[in-house]
């Protein structure tokens, strides 16, 4: 028999955000797969051992994935990645891949996933608070209502792109660009709300574009609604 992959969200940072299957299957799981080249360094390990404490008995697996633009060290460090997570599978261990976030949402798991995949493993995914919703509930706010649109962008990749559309805005991705972020929402003129670190002992509230320090981190979040008329 061989083994599953769970491509498990692990939520944005406050492990209490972990669903009771994301934890219940990382206890079940025998190996544990995290996206960095030390385990126990990375966010989503840091995130899950809090809720899942016997994570640190198992055996831990990490898959290097640089944050890099260059496409060929990106597929070439994928697909080792995904041959050391089928040696496993092979010996018929369940193997947990923990990603922040949800594993549907711009995830570094669906890389692994699809090459896991074409060689005939079985995957699952797991669920998890996505970073924007629990942002906005820490602003203790809705991201749409009635019929708004909302558009999820990956900020960094797409600093020049506008935000023309009618509706609001989830900006992710944002640190790297965070002066060319601002200066589009500037533009937009819409309301602008940023967390950095969301669930995270270094989190940070800031509310309106000036008061976004051009220099946050990796970690950093932006809402940005349509003006609403008081009713």
């Amino acid at each position: 028999m061989r083994g599953i992959l769970y491509g498990i969200g692990v939520g944005p940072g406050d492990p209490e955000l972990m669903t009771l299957k994301a934890v219940r299957l990382i206890r079940e799981s025998d190996v544990c797969a995290v996206p960095g080249e030390h385990v126990e360094k990375t966010t989503a390990y840091r995130i899950a051992v809090q809720a899942v404490p016997e994570l640190k008995d198992k055996e831990l697996l990490p898959v290097y994935m640089p944050m890099v633009m260059d496409r060929k060290l990106q597929q070439r460090c994928h697909k080792e990645g995904a041959e050391k997570i089928e040696a496993c599978l092979l010996q018929g261990k369940n193997v947990a891949f923990l990603t922040l976030g949800d594993p549907g949402i711009y995830s570094t798991f669906p890389y692994v996933q699809h090459l896991v995949e074409a060689d005939g493993y079985e995957t699952a995914l797991v669920s998890g608070i996505p970073s924007f919703c629990a942002a906005a509930a820490r602003l203790n706010m809705s991201l749409v209502e009635w019929n708004e649109p909302l558009h999820v962008i990956p900020a960094a990749h797409k600093p020049d792109a506008g935000l023309h559309q009618e509706g609001n805005y989830v900006l992710m991705k944002s640190g790297s660009k965070m002066e060319k972020v601002k200066a589009l929402l500037r533009a937009s003129r819409r309301d602008v709300m940023m967390v950095e670190n969301c669930g995270m002992a270094q989190e940070h509230v800031y509310r309106g574009v000036e008061e976004i320090p051009d220099d946050a981190g990796y970690y950093s979040l932006i809402i940005a609604r349509e003006r609403r008329e008081q009713t």
